[in-house]
């Protein structure tokens, strides 16, 4: 049994058509940009029917959907933004809802989890920096923006070495931000596939065996399982929080 194959399979993605070719670099229709459109139609019906339905499901879904934006808006945004908080809200709910979707559409049989792939992970880290960017800017000016970087009173010659280390924070931050959905993401079903893994290892030295083992397999793989939902949830706040942390701190740098 090759465990390193099931592991490329399920977590890694894969191509179905090639689109085009620029720059020797083949754009190609994959699994993950296929399941990206699918969590973005589901999120767009999702909250489409929260807001319009006045069925009995839609006001439950609705209730759901409004405690979530809610909490975030008035525990998560507001403290940091105050307000200016209306502004950014769009982008954190938007920010949200596709990071939590996308984590339990990974958890959904034959889905893929696409936050376990650090090229979307990164890009969402790239949206945050260009946030930070642009929301500094926005409230403080190019000049007050960049001096921000450098306290004042500094000797000349630190100024450099401060101002670079600053600026190395500033991407560390957001690489941080990447790792951090990536690993934890990936690292459930990792483990979850080990522990099935066990049946087929332990059933190549008989199959007896590998049945013993399979109802503690199963278990276990069904309790990372459901720890997976809980980190899906948790994940989706821990990026939405750890955004508005940052772009707060270059809106208000004091």
């Amino acid at each position: 049994m090759n465990f390193e194959a099931i592991l490329e399979h399920h977590l890694l993605d894969h191509a179905y058509l090639p689109l085009f070719k620029t720059g020797g670099v083949t754009l190609s229709l994959t699994k993950h940009l296929v399941m990206m459109w699918i969590v973005g139609g589901i999120a767009l019906i999702l909250l489409s029917v929260a807001a319009r339905s006045r069925s009995q499901a839609g006001l439950l879904l609705r209730t759901a959907i409004e405690a979530m934006v809610l909490y975030i808006r008035d525990t998560v945004l507001r403290p940091i933004f105050g307000h200016a908080t209306e502004r950014y809200l769009p982008y954190f709910l938007t920010l949200f809802f596709f990071i939590l979707i996308a984590n339990l559409a990974g958890l959904v049989p034959y889905g893929s989890t696409v936050t376990g792939n650090i090229s979307v992970t990164f890009a969402l880290a790239g949206c945050t920096f260009m946030l930070i960017q642009v929301a500094g800017i926005r409230e403080q000016g190019l000049v007050h923006y960049i001096q921000h970087f450098v306290p004042s009173g500094l000797p000349a010659w630190l100024v450099p070495l401060i101002a670079l280390i600053e600026i190395m924070g500033l991407f560390a931050k957001c690489i941080a931000l990447c790792i951090r959905l990536f690993a934890n993401m990936i690292a459930g079903h990792i483990v979850s596939l080990a522990f099935l893994s066990l049946i087929f290892v332990f059933g190549q030295m008989s199959p007896y065996v590998g049945l013993g083992v399979a109802p503690a397999a199963v278990g276990l793989a069904l309790f990372v399982y459901a720890l997976d939902v809980l980190v899906s949830f948790l994940q989706a706040y821990i990026f939405t929080t750890l955004t508005a942390l940052f772009v707060g701190a270059a809106v208000h740098p004091h």
